[in-house]
């Protein structure tokens, strides 16, 4: 453990770890005109297509973590590039499913190629992605996105803000 991270709690550790990947990342796919949060999207969208989905712009939100003004944002971008086709849903007019172009498979297949590289090079300290300690890691991971954040938690400290939306 490096100095800077002795006594650290846990959540400065997983804030750290989270910046040094979105960085690692970044830098990774830059080559291949994406950000880390376009990577995030397109990967989603071709692992959801892979399994028969072609998922609205609030499903992928729900998936990946990210605000739906913002995979909105995004999904724009990226079809600007012509990397995603944005198209009505027939079942909710309200909804717009995503997709991915031809072009947008094929620069997300290399993406994710660069990135599970960077993957094994980050978890080699734990045995590489394959090894019982970063399986174990992976886990506890998941342990921890499993709780629900639930903001009228008593335990949630209030803020002036929140007293004036109710």
């Amino acid at each position: 453990m490096s100095r800077a991270t002795e006594g650290a709690t846990a959540g400065f550790l997983v804030w750290r770890l989270s910046m040094k990947w979105r960085v690692a990342v970044d830098r990774a796919v830059a080559p291949l005109g994406l950000t880390h949060a376009q990577y995030a999207l397109v990967a989603s969208l071709y692992g959801m297509a892979r399994s028969g989905l072609r998922p609205s712009q609030r499903r992928l939100a729900d998936h990946t973590g990210l605000e739906p003004l913002y995979v909105s944002k995004l999904a724009r971008a990226l079809e600007a590039a012509g990397l995603v086709a944005r198209t009505r849903d027939p079942d909710d007019p309200r909804a717009v499913q995503l997709s991915l172009t031809e072009e947008g498979s094929e620069v997300t297949r290399r993406a994710i190629r660069v990135v599970q590289g960077l993957l094994d090079r980050l978890l080699e300290p734990l045995g590489g992605q394959d090894g019982a300690r970063a399986r174990q890691f992976t886990h506890e991971l998941a342990t921890l996105l499993d709780v629900p954040l639930d903001p009228l938690d008593p335990l949630v400290p209030r803020t002036e803000n929140d007293e004036e939306q109710k």
